[in-house]
């Protein structure tokens, strides 16, 4: 089944659909990693984009149950050189494309992906239509110039939980309170912007209680559980536009020690009194190179984000700046000097990803003793 890939800047890409018809719109964006797709199709920091894998053969080992970062897809739709068919893994109970037509994703192969990953890095992520069903150019184009962009955007409020959960044998559990999520010395309540679950099997391997509450929680709301710690999660959208959750971290600053990861790094950074920019491409993939400042170690991070905390927007004299993106110097790590608050842009659950920067949970639980 045909179907055509419209650039809002009027590039028009040919491929074919693996899953059906359909039409969808989103930012098209690119991802390094050679593996991992189950976990970045269903990471909702994806939300409200358009991915394409640079590694050209996917599908090959199938999809299961156990690398669910989210109780579903997020994507918009899924983009591919080559799809295939058979997965040969022990761990696969499925297929890509039934995984894709279960959750009405999109799944396009047959495209040129290096063309078009290097159409991205030299004219940045832009908006974008996929389409089975117009199949004229011109009229495509103008769909994705008038597709919503993320600058200004809130998608937090739509990958959110609805109501707070706890997290118990690698499951999410109902219920409101420590007591129903194991018997972990430390309490965390983890504020979900879009989180993955492998961030909390790490939080309770370390002993850890979680208390999982939704976005928009209050400062109130969470000081009543009496947390020993507060997680902030990754998630989609633009930053700037999450007002409501910024002011939230800026008054449980100094309450109790706070670990931030991407999306929840940029919120800490706002709170900080900082301010975000969106990156020309973004950094996407499972091998960006980090240095940590405090150590001189060099990190291989996997890392999705478009946005970004300005680094000269941070006051120097209450922020320590502890680890740098080698490609493009941009920031990937903060901690305050008053209070107890750490974060960085990438994402050491790795999942999927190298395990290089798992001390980062290690560094939460020391803070919390």
């Amino acid at each position: 089944m045909k179907a055509l890939i419209a650039l809002e800047d009027g590039t028009i890409f040919e491929g074919e659909s693996f899953t059906g018809p359909g039409e969808t719109s989103g930012e098209i964006v690119f991802n390094t990693g050679m593996s991992g797709y189950q976990e970045v199709l269903t990471d909702p920091s994806y939300r409200g984009q358009i991915v394409t894998m640079t590694y050209p053969l996917i599908g090959n080992y199938g999809v299961n149950p156990e690398d669910m970062e989210s109780s579903r897809i997020h994507v918009e739709a899924f983009l591919i050189k080559e799809y295939h068919a058979r997965p040969s893994n022990f761990r696969s109970t499925g297929t890509l494309a039934d995984f894709l037509k279960k959750y009405n994703v999109l799944g396009i192969q047959g495209i040129d992906t290096r063309a078009l990953t290097r159409h991205i890095r030299v004219g940045g992520a832009m908006k974008a239509v996929v389409s089975t069903e117009d199949l004229d150019p011109q009229s495509l184009v103008a769909k994705a110039k008038n597709a919503p962009g993320l600058i200004g955007r809130d998608l937090v409020q739509e990958v959110t939980c609805s109501a707070p959960y706890g997290w118990k044998d690698d499951r999410p559990t109902p219920g409101t309170n420590f007591s129903t999520t194991g018997p972990g010395f430390y309490k965390v309540v983890a504020l979900d912007y879009g989180l993955k679950y492998n961030q909390l099997k790490l939080l309770t391997e370390r002993d850890c209680s979680v208390q999982v509450m939704p976005a928009s929680a209050t400062a109130k709301d969470i000081l009543a559980m009496e947390p020993d710690g507060i997680f902030l999660s990754n998630g989609p959208g633009d930053p700037a536009a999450l007002q409501g959750e910024v002011a939230t971290v800026r008054e449980l600053l100094g309450k109790k020690p706070i670990f931030g990861i991407c999306l929840g790094h940029q919120i800490l950074g706002l709170a900080f009194g900082g301010s975000t920019y969106k990156l020309k491409f973004g950094h996407r993939g499972v091998n960006q190179p980090v240095k940590d400042l405090l150590t001189g170690k060099i990190e291989i991070t996997s890392q999705n984000h478009g946005f970004c905390v300005d680094l000269q927007s941070l006051d120097k004299d209450e922020v320590e700046l502890t680890h740098i993106n080698l490609n493009d110097s941009s920031l990937e790590g903060m901690r305050h000097k008053k209070f107890s608050a750490f974060s960085v842009q990438y994402h050491p659950e790795n999942a999927p990803g190298p395990h290089d920067s798992i001390y980062l949970f290690d560094r939460f639980i020391e803070a919390m003793k």
